[in-house]
């Protein structure tokens, strides 16, 4: 006999109680990590070294939490496309499409690699180092407002959790 949809190994009971669907840790850890993204984003358009036409644009949610990788990831010495796109765990394609854009903007540039003639990397930009900086200064901030929001004590451990979790 194969079992069918009246036959299913959950109970009516279980079937009303799904609010394990919404409280998961993987579900909070993600809503968190989007929370703490916006608020980075605002803080970084509301900074003064950050150019007018950057803090336009992430304020109007031109800039994404996507083009904060290149921000995270991106080597103060500059990187190769290949590797900045493992270090932020995207394809080589999606990552040049972020590379253009942050290009575009005058985060980043193109340049030779010395140590590969064939190859280039992606460096930042006197704006881009800019914007490095005020990226800095806003997780710095967000960062604080946790600690404010959760207390001290609570923050610490939740560093100290994800850092074991995620290593």
């Amino acid at each position: 006999m194969t079992e069918t949809a009246s036959q299913s190994p959950m109970t009516d009971s279980a079937l009303q109680d799904d609010r394990w669907r919404q409280t998961h840790l993987g579900r909070l850890l993600g809503h968190a990590m989007r929370r703490f993204d916006e608020r980075v984003l605002y803080l970084m358009a509301g900074n003064e070294g950050v150019p007018l036409a950057l803090a336009n644009l992430a304020s109007r949610d031109q800039i994404s939490a996507a083009h904060v990788h290149i921000t995270r990831h991106l080597a103060l010495e500059g990187s190769r496309l290949t590797d900045l796109a493992r270090a932020a765990g995207m394809s080589k394609q999606a990552m040049g499409d972020l590379v253009d854009q942050c290009t575009a903007w005058g985060l980043v540039q193109r340049e030779p690699d010395l140590s590969d003639a064939r190859a280039r990397r992606v460096v930042f930009t006197p704006v881009g180092l800019a914007w490095l900086q005020a990226f800095k200064d806003a997780v710095a901030q967000a960062e604080a407002e946790f600690r404010d929001a959760v207390g001290k004590d609570v923050a610490t451990v939740v560093a100290l959790g994800l850092e074991a979790y995620a290593h």
